[in-house]
């Protein structure tokens, strides 16, 4: 696990862990699909799902099944809002990866060496190189949009961003 150190860099809570960072990114995102579900007639899911699944009296009459499908309509409606919500926050996640390792280096270990790609619905995101060598390793990382990069990019990376928009 990796490990940065605060600002305060002494005392107990100078180190801070990846595992905090992903919660915050974690909790961050459900506050912001919270806002999105507030705007939607103060959409709740669970609460829908619950209704939608408890078992109801038996409809005794024409107008009370009348009834009852209106109200699985508008259910039906409330889920599927909630549904185009999760969907248009999930374009921005990682949904396409791509990876190839290689032996940079002729003669010399085994395909320890890799680039991996990491994009989202659009096709943006970020390309990861480890170069392994006997002396040291070394890594870069370049940004992509559009499945492309403003920086030079190696024939393995493009392979990894290439294998990741079109998996084989």
């Amino acid at each position: 696990m990796a490990v940065r150190i605060s600002p305060r860099a002494h005392g107990r809570d100078a180190r801070v862990d990846d595992q905090d960072c992903f919660e915050n990114s974690c909790t961050e995102r459900y506050r912001r699909f919270e806002s999105y579900s507030r705007r939607v007639k103060n959409f709740n899911f669970q609460k829908t799902m619950l209704n939608f699944l408890k078992k109801d009296k038996e409809p005794k009459n024409l107008k009370e099944i009348v009834n009852q499908f209106k109200s699985l309509e508008e259910k039906i409606k409330e889920i599927s809002e909630g549904l185009e919500i999760l969907k248009k926050e999930s374009k921005f996640s990682v949904q396409k990866v791509g990876i190839i390792r290689y032996n940079p280096f002729s003669g010399v270990g085994s395909n320890q060496s890799f680039s991996v790609a990491l994009l989202d619905g659009n096709n943006n995101g970020i390309v990861i190189t480890s170069l392994y060598a006997q002396d040291g390793n070394r890594v870069y990382g370049k940004s992509v949009k559009n499945g492309q990069s403003e920086y030079s990019l190696s024939n393995e990376e493009k392979k990894a961003i290439s294998r990741a928009i079109k998996p084989d």
